[in-house]
């Protein structure tokens, strides 16, 4: 509530993103705010549901929520946030939303884009589903999202070398003041990690932060070269318009 006794209008927040982008850890960012409440990949389940992939856990995923996207989309567009949470930040992965999902249902929030140097992002993802594909990526359906709703766009490379003046970026773009909190976290799964954690949170689990920058080489196996280079046209596409610090 305000001075005034009128209810505040919450922020809702898509932030639209790849697996192995940072994701994981920029939600973790925005969950240590006091003011914000985080939804972790709400479209998984349907995701799974109804394209009938076998991924880690797969049927755990599909019991953890709902399989309509109707149903989900209002969990995130409509109500009251919990615990008196004004900011809502939802993880959501681009490849989720499949072509009978509505866009328009998404028009309310906030949007914001999560991306990564597709050799890095792959060598990475390589490291848990030996074959992907592009379509496991989502970054087609990335600069569709972005073509449709515009919003700031976030290298995780920029991230992890300048968080500070990143998410001060990012919170200024998004219209939300920049929390120093955001900066660092306590190690450890959290109650609001999908189910799916195990698989895939393990070094996330491990960080109390961004941490120091370190260039490392990239070590992508040679069957991936070709994939790479069908995603640098989309990741060339939404880098040019990237948040700078």
């Amino acid at each position: 509530m305000t001075g005034t006794g009128r209810a505040t209008t919450p922020v809702r927040i898509a932030m639209w993103s790849g697996p192995r982008t940072l994701s994981t850890a920029t939600m973790r960012a925005w969950e240590n705010r006091p003011d914000t409440v985080v939804v972790d990949e709400p479209l998984y389940g349907y995701y799974l549901a109804a394209t009938g992939l076998d991924h880690p856990g797969r049927d755990e995923v599909v019991a953890s929520q709902p399989t309509d996207w109707r149903a989900v989309v209002r969990t995130l567009t409509e109500g009251e946030l919990p615990g008196g949470a004004t900011i809502s930040y939802q993880k959501h992965m681009t490849h989720h939303v499949l072509p009978e999902v509505d866009l328009d249902a998404f028009t309310g929030l906030r949007h914001a884009f999560l991306i990564r140097d597709p050799r890095r992002l792959l060598a990475s993802y390589a490291r848990v589903r030996e074959h992907p594909t592009l379509a496991d990526l989502g970054l087609v359906q990335q600069v569709a999202l972005h073509r449709r709703f515009g919003g700031p766009v976030v290298d995780s490379d920029d991230l992890l070398r300048d968080p500070r003046g990143v998410l001060t970026a990012l919170c200024a773009a998004l219209e939300v003041p920049f929390d120093e909190r955001m900066l660092s976290w306590p190690p450890g799964r959290r109650e609001s990690d999908g189910v799916w954690a195990p698989h895939w949170y393990a070094s996330v689990e491990a960080s109390t932060g961004f941490g120091p920058y370190r260039e490392t080489p990239v070590e992508l196996p040679g069957s991936l070269a070709g994939l790479a280079a069908e995603c640098l046209p989309h990741y060339d596409e939404l880098a040019a318009g990237r948040l700078r610090s």
